[in-house]
């Protein structure tokens, strides 16, 4: 079932994948700093931030791409499974913090907590951590969606509250008696699995999973959009009254692709968090949805591919610019959104195939034309020979 969900470009997207998650750690860890093939320190980071962006660009494509549900709120569960992972890497420092307590994390100790709260209990496994990273974002989509998808809330309306959620939970977890450290949030993270954070080792290995768990993210989305599901999707996206009329449940099709997205965001926020440093309120930013939303539309919606490359292309090209201080982040996003409306209305990847796939017949077409003389030449000789 895996092998016929994949086909020859997705094959090939995965083997790319596979391939750097192996290679930039090896060229990171096993070549010298003077050698022209070794990956900095810093890259490796960089680049492992923007493959868990290429993961939340993946998930938003799923239900924006291939359902037609538009989400200005998916920075909400990418926060809430960085603040999972951030809530156990705060429980793995121990009595190494600046106030020396094994139990409480600076942050409580400094606001005069008598004790742990009951929801930071079980934070001190991975496993559990692994699991609320999951069923935090998971639990809340689904919650959502059960009211807002049986009441049919649909189109510009869904984005918006969408859009109102992230931000309540933006301004809930600013305040510091929620127990999530307020504005300064979670950080100064030591251990993960008993290893340094800040090894190079490490930061490869954190690099080598994001990479990992960006090609399983999309196996799955391309599991489920060359399914029957996805073909019901597809109908929904397109003409989700007519979907309804033929007797399918729309609301339970939307319900399950919507938490599954929410769940590959979760993921990615936790992927996101240990190479950072860091996890705070402003990942519930608005703006921050609103940007992973340009990703999509830029790399290509409803192409599972467009979105990883639109993300890791706008993310860096912020990074550049950014180092330069020549023009405000939203300001270029904005612009490169307008002009890829403009000029390239499907997005890079869709617009590139088209131009490959005018380009091809061509080719073909001015090949069989310099065949033709050569067979009329060859046939022509031993007609030659007869008549001679």
């Amino acid at each position: 079932m895996i092998l016929n969900g994949l086909n020859r470009y997705a094959t090939t997207f995965l083997v790319i994948l596979l391939a750097i998650a192996v290679l930039v750690p090896a060229l990171n860890l096993g070549l010298p700093a003077s050698s022209p093939f070794h990956v900095p320190n810093f890259m490796v980071t960089l680049f492992g931030k923007y493959l868990s962006f290429a993961l939340l660009a993946l998930s938003v494509d799923l239900i924006w791409g291939f359902a037609g549900i538009l989400s200005l709120g998916h920075g909400a569960f990418f926060a809430l499974g960085g603040y999972a992972m951030g809530m156990y890497l705060m429980r793995q420092i121990g009595s190494r913090g600046v106030y020396g307590n094994p139990d409480l994390p600076d942050f409580m100790v400094f606001l005069n907590w008598p004790e742990l709260p009951w929801y930071w209990y079980g934070f001190d496994n991975f496993f559990f951590a692994a699991l609320m990273v999951v069923l935090v974002p998971g639990v809340l989509a689904f919650v959502f969606g059960w009211f807002a998808f049986r009441s049919r809330v649909t189109g510009v309306y869904l984005s918006i509250i969408t859009q109102a959620m992230t931000y309540a939970l933006l301004l809930a977890f600013f305040r510091n008696d929620m127990g999530f450290g307020g504005n300064n949030g979670l950080t100064d993270f030591k251990d993960i699995l008993g290893f340094n954070i800040q090894s190079d080792s490490t930061r490869a290995g954190l690099f080598a999973a994001s990479a990992l768990a960006l090609a399983a993210g999309f196996v799955i989305c391309r599991i489920v959009v060359a399914s029957k599901l996805g073909k019901v999707l597809v109908g929904v996206r397109d003409a989700e009254s007519r979907t309804r009329f033929l007797g399918y449940r729309v609301e339970h099709y939307k319900l399950f692709v919507w938490t599954l997205s929410a769940i590959l965001a979760g993921i990615a926020g936790a992927l996101y968090v240990p190479q950072v440093g860091i996890i705070n309120p402003s990942e519930f930013s608005p703006a921050n949805s609103i940007e992973v939303v340009i990703w999509v539309a830029v790399g290509g919606r409803g192409t599972l591919v467009g979105p990883v490359i639109g993300a890791m292309a706008l993310a860096y090209l912020k990074f550049l610019l950014g180092q330069q201080s020549l023009v405000d982040n939203m300001m270029l996003l904005g612009l490169i959104l307008t002009l890829s409306v403009l000029f390239l209305p499907r997005g890079i990847v869709p617009s590139l195939g088209t131009l490959l796939a005018r380009a091809m017949p061509k080719r073909r077409r001015k090949r069989r034309h310099h065949r033709r003389p050569q067979r009329e030449a060859e046939e022509a000789r031993p007609g030659e020979a007869l008549n001679g």
